[in-house]
């Protein structure tokens, strides 16, 4: 591609400095004869049109042939100039706004105005140097009218716009209209975020959507149109606006809706089996970094999402930056989470250890692509390998570690209670052990709110590697952290995708009990806090991140069915399946006889367990390990017991 041509403007000539004037993109040359050749026929018109109001298009008037055709040898080379000085010939015809129509008012009236002083001069240094008139007269003797220059002036503007209206209203209306895929919808929002939205939609050629109207919550609306689309009522009227037109979806157009807002609109318009979308930010639609393609599908995070998590930043980045950060579980949920948000923070060394070697492919490339500055290094490692993780540990020297690696699945682990003690318990002290001896500054542990009063064997094994780090970290063998948490939404297992599976097969979706709650956050929030909190900890703490107020999973069912298009209970069936083995009706954060503190962050609480022994909860765990070898489902279950005494087995997985 050549050089750039380069303008200087008058107060930088001083300075001299230049400003580039940006080439003509590739599509723009491939198009240009066809511009050009468009614009010079409209300047024939436009001064076709001027003669003719000019002489009141008499056929007896000799003016075409004397003057018009001379007339239009010399304003055709001058608009053209003046239209491409003022880079009308760059402009997508499809896309045209008030602002373009400013600038074709400018253009025109420099091109005329240039087309009258390049006649008179002409016409004057002609008269001067011969003593005749070169083209100031028709065959007849008639003067040139002048007011052909200010009706060819306004006929300029009037025939360029038409042309580039034109083309955007073909755009919209023929070529979206003859789609036979658009999705008929309803903009809830008639504000600056609708219209926007609104505006994007009809100028985008080939999008998906038909805008059938707009709601809004303010009556005072009703009726109004914009860009000749009418407010045809509020989100309450949805039922009698679905009379009388089809609607396929409804696009949610608020300018910062909450939870409660997208919540509200889902409720009122349960039943009607609309699908809906949130689309993108006003101001990123102004400022070009979102489009209408950004349009998503209200998701079950909008509807129990919460405040974003304020995070001290500062000590997070002291903590991180620049430090070798180890992470277990890589691969998981939380684990790989925990890796993207460690990585913001640019440390050292990032040092990823997973079993699963698919999981861990994807987080490193991921890692790879999205950072490539960081220093990943990648660990094929079972937690219950203490060989090769003293070589890992030994060999990286991690300043933090994050041990997110746990068998979590409550019902499976009922069945294998000998491999939940083996990961949970016996991979958790060997993580331990090996950080306290290879001088790890700050060891995080995950777990769980069903290590709270556990009905679980999952549960019950998270509750006793809790005991073990905190008296580990007690005794001086280092600073050991945990991070308690209940539910996260969309991890793999978890409930959320499981409900989406049973709904795209058709149904049924099954929920265990009518009265089940449990609490909710998302993976990037749960990573934040345990970031935040493994900051904040100096040793032994158990942190318990605020996780809001509990929900019913039915009503998540219900949602989510609503969320799809679908009519609960019609569309889709929710059947009870009644309590699985280890699974209780209400989760909770906190035991008796715990202190519960507040600490300097608001989503994240402090529980300082009642001290434990230590020599017993080690003995304990090495019967267990002994018994998980044997794979006595009855002899862990009984040991679990008599190492943590609120463990209480609802005996299903018996």
């Amino acid at each position: 591609m050549g050089d750039a041509i380069t303008t200087t403007s008058s107060a930088d000539r001083g300075r001299g400095v230049t400003a580039p004037v940006p080439e003509l993109s590739w599509l723009e040359r491939r198009h240009l004869p066809a511009t050009v050749a468009a614009y010079i026929l409209i300047f024939a018109v436009a001064l076709l049109a001027a003669f003719g109001l000019a002489y009141n298009f008499h056929r007896s008037a000799h003016w075409f042939w004397s003057l018009y055709l001379p007339m239009l040898a010399m304003a055709v080379p001058i608009k053209l100039a003046a239209f491409g000085r003022m880079r009308q010939f760059r402009g997508s015809w499809r896309y045209v706004g008030m602002y373009d129509l400013l600038n074709i008012a400018w253009a025109s009236w420099v091109g005329s105005f240039l087309f009258f002083l390049a006649f008179f001069v002409i016409e004057n240094f002609w008269t001067n140097r011969f003593g005749t008139f070169l083209i100031d007269r028709d065959d007849s003797g008639t003067r040139l009218r002048q007011s052909v220059f200010l009706l060819d002036w306004a006929a300029t503007i009037a025939l360029v716009s038409a042309c580039r209206v034109g083309a955007r209203l073909y755009v919209e209306e023929v070529r979206a209209g003859a789609l036979e895929k658009q999705s008929r919808v309803l903009i809830l929002g008639a504000g600056d975020t609708g219209e926007t939205v609104l505006r994007e939609i009809l100028r985008m050629p080939g999008q998906p959507y038909k805008v059938v109207g707009l709601l809004d919550d303010r009556t005072a609306q009703r009726g109004r149109t914009i860009h000749g689309v009418e407010v045809l009522g509020t989100p309450d009227d949805i039922a009698l606006i679905r009379e009388k037109h089809v609607i396929d979806e409804l696009l949610i157009a608020l300018p910062s809706p909450t939870p409660r807002d997208i919540r509200r609109v889902v409720e009122i318009c349960e039943g009607s089996n609309l699908r809906f979308r949130l689309v993108p930010g006003v101001a990123d639609l102004i400022d070009g970094r979102m489009h209408v393609s950004g349009i998503r599908e209200v998701d079950i995070e909008d509807l129990l999402g919460r405040e974003p998590v304020a995070l001290d930043t500062d000590a997070l980045a002291g903590a991180l930056s620049r430090k070798r950060i180890l992470v277990t579980g890589a691969g998981g949920s939380i684990g790989a989470e925990i890796c993207r948000q460690v990585a913001r923070f640019g440390p050292d060394r990032l040092i990823l250890v997973e079993q699963a070697e698919n999981n861990l492919f994807e987080i490193e490339r991921e890692l790879r692509f999205e950072f490539p500055r960081l220093h990943v290094v990648a660990c094929v490692a079972d937690i219950c390998d203490r060989p090769r993780l003293r070589s890992i540990i030994a060999g990286e020297r991690p300043v933090v570690l994050f041990h997110a690696a746990a068998h979590k699945h409550v019902p499976m682990m009922e069945f294998n209670p000998g491999e939940a003690v083996k990961n949970n318990i016996g991979g958790t002290r060997i993580i331990a052990d090996l950080a306290a001896e290879a001088g790890v500054a700050k060891t995080v542990m995950i777990s769980t709110d069903k290590a709270v009063n556990p009905t679980s064997v999952m549960g019950c094994t998270k509750r006793i590697a809790e005991m073990y780090v905190q008296q580990l970290s007690a005794r001086g063998g280092g600073s050991f952290i945990t991070v308690r948490f209940g539910n996260v939404l969309g991890s793999s297992g978890s409930v959320v995708p499981i409900f989406r599976e049973q709904i795209a097969r058709g149904g049924p979706v099954t929920v265990t009990h009518p009265e089940m709650v449990r609490y909710f956050m998302t993976i990037a929030e749960a990573a934040q806090l345990v970031l935040q909190a493994g900051v904040m900890g100096t040793g032994g703490e158990i942190y318990v991140l605020d996780m809001g107020e509990p929900v019913k999973i039915v009503d998540l069912a219900r949602d989510m069915i609503t969320l799809s298009g679908l009519r609960p209970g019609e569309d889709i069936e929710i059947v009870f399946t009644g309590l699985r083995p280890g699974e209780k009706l209400f989760e909770e954060l906190s035991m008796e006889g715990e202190d519960v503190s507040r600490t300097t962050h608001p989503k994240i609480g402090i529980w300082r367990h009642r001290p434990e022994d230590f020599d017993r909860i080690v003995h304990g765990i090495d019967r267990l390990l002994s018994l998980s070898n044997d794979g006595d489902a009855a002899s862990i279950r009984h040991e679990l017991r008599n190492m943590v005494p609120e463990y209480q087995p609802n005996g299903l997985g018996e």
